[in-house]
């Protein structure tokens, strides 16, 4: 049991997320600023699918530009930006966007899952001494020993923020919080924090089935069936706390949070929290999806989030990067 629980520990930080460069597709530039990706793609997989670089409005049901988006973005109060943690293009695109949304007098505040709520005096006193010092963050909030990846995939995005002077936020729930949540139930949080976290309130039946579904999954197969409540519950207060956290950032200039793809998902993921917190402000979510070669359109790519349609408001697709199986492993032991 104990076994299963260290891997459970281990795959939950990046459940929710689902590196000669190449020439990007036409779609993936835009059309009177700078391209997202001047240099060219670094993943180096399936470049050329007919998908990659393209963008899809998936209520509009059609391909529009980077600038498009970028429009589209910009009239949103807040904007939630997926990724594949390790994928170093789409810490690319979010850097485009991060700079795109900050445009002009603009300062969204600029939130990270991979931060959490008590590391933002460490991010404060760095900034103040040096606000535009990307590295000095890096070692002031400990990345290196965070078990996020390479500190040299995410900086581009706190570069874009830092050089914008947007505000930074630490979103994520400390990971002791999410420990306690798991192995000892919502009892094991302060009443306030629970109650303002919805964990006292019921999820639909048709959702906790499928947010239980997706976490026996995401653990292959191997979680045992009593921890796969817990760990939905972990789920969800993560997305209400990160939306809690990009809401109360908001000075009237809206919010960004990079975040993984399914943290951003618009159905049951934090834009639907915020939704719900922000009533009447506008959210915007983008999923940043790598290409699969036996999917060639964009509702293909639906059933890999166990949804009828894809649940972001535009999808940006890129190349892929290797993965290794992270069941692999798991599967070699037997089940206890």
């Amino acid at each position: 049991m104990r076994t299963l629980l260290t891997a459970a520990a281990l795959l939950f930080t990046t459940a929710c997320s689902h590196a000669g460069a190449a020439r990007p597709h036409p779609a993936a530039t835009s059309q009177g600023s700078q391209s997202p990706m001047p240099g060219g793609w670094t993943s180096p997989l399936h470049r050329e699918h007919p998908l990659t670089g393209r963008i899809w409005d998936v209520k509009a049901a059609r391909f529009v530009d980077a600038e498009a988006l970028r429009g589209a973005l910009t009239q949103a109060r807040f904007v939630v930006l997926g990724e594949r943690h390790d994928q170093p293009d789409h810490h690319q695109l979010q850097a485009w966007l991060v700079q795109a949304l900050a445009t002009g007098d603009k300062k969204p505040a600029l939130a990270f899952e991979m931060l959490d709520v008590g590391q933002q005096p460490a991010v404060d006193a760095s900034l103040a001494q040096a606000p535009r010092d990307a590295d000095g963050l890096a070692l002031a909030v400990n990345w290196a020993g965070s078990g996020w990846p390479d500190w040299a995939l995410y900086r581009p995005v706190f570069a874009a923020g830092l050089e914008a002077g947007l505000p930074i936020v630490a979103a994520n729930l400390p990971r002791s919080q999410v420990r306690d949540l798991v192995m000892r139930g919502p009892e094991a949080l302060a009443p306030e924090l629970r109650q303002r976290l919805s964990l006292d309130t019921p999820l639909p039946e048709p959702v906790e089935q499928a947010m239980r579904q997706e976490q026996d999954e995401a653990h292959c197969g191997h979680l045992p069936k009593e921890m796969l409540g817990p760990m939905v519950q972990a789920q969800r207060a993560r997305d209400a706390h990160l939306a809690d956290r990009l809401s109360n950032a908001d000075t009237g200039q809206g919010g960004v949070l990079i975040t993984g793809n399914g943290h951003a998902r618009t159905d049951r993921g934090v834009p639907a929290q915020l939704a719900a917190r922000a009533h009447g402000k506008d959210v915007r979510a983008v999923g940043l999806l790598e290409v699969d070669p036996k999917l060639r359109e964009p509702a293909d790519y639906a059933a890999s989030f166990g949804a009828q349609s894809l649940p972001f408001d535009y999808v940006w697709f890129t190349p892929a990067m290797p993965m290794e199986d992270p069941c692999a492993a798991l599967l070699k032991r037997p089940m206890k």
